[in-house]
């Protein structure tokens, strides 16, 4: 620990400022139910080693603060910040809700869907306008090897596009497969993959 080189005068009138507090708390504690907590900020010139920055204390009505303190300004609490969630997530969170409804061909939801209309309606959801048919979707927007999906990505399979879905993560689909049959999740590697793309 190293070496303090205070001023005595210095350390009693800290002394006997801190015994002043101490004394106001035990004054102030005893007062009428009337009393109200008082957070103080303790004066630099006031403050000792292990002794908080500052006070609180029940002050009852119409008692004044002693001269040199001022009360402390409220704590500000912040909310923590709502976690970012990507456009890929969203795109996949809105096709999450569908699962389980039914195929109906050319249906485009929100109860019902064929592959391309369930595509095209989780990207409205996320505020994305895509084409309407599997070809016409697997066409635009940037092409993605299937190495490198990501949640939200379309991806599509068969000779010719003819059947697409939302890539989910861990090698699993999000698609609307033929009738007879509900919005469900499938590996990827169970149909003829034939590209993929993203819109975002």
């Amino acid at each position: 620990m190293g070496a303090h080189s205070i001023k005595t005068s210095s350390t009693g009138r800290r002394v006997a400022a801190a015994g002043m507090l101490a004394a106001g708390a035990a004054v102030a504690a005893a007062g009428t139910a009337t009393a109200a907590p008082v957070t103080v900020d303790v004066p630099a010139e006031l403050r000792l080693p292990g002794v908080p920055n500052q006070v609180t204390v029940d002050v009852p009505e119409g008692i004044a603060l002693p001269p040199g303190l001022q009360q402390a300004a409220a704590p500000v609490e912040f909310a923590n910040p709502a976690p970012q969630v990507s456009t890929g997530q969203r795109i996949l969170d809105a096709a999450k809700t569908r699962v389980g409804s039914p195929y109906v061909w050319g249906a485009t939801g929100p109860n019902s869907f064929d592959c391309s209309g369930l595509t095209s309606w989780a990207y409205k959801e996320a505020g994305i306008s895509i084409p309407r048919t599997s070809q016409a979707q697997i066409g635009g927007g940037t092409p993605v090897a299937k190495s490198d999906l990501q949640p939200g990505d379309i991806v599509a399979f068969y000779s010719g596009a003819t059947h697409v879905g939302i890539y989910a993560g861990n090698g699993q689909v999000v698609h609307a497969p033929y009738s007879g049959t509900t919005v469900s999740y499938a590996p990827v590697d169970s149909m003829p993959f034939y590209g993929a793309t993203r819109y975002y």
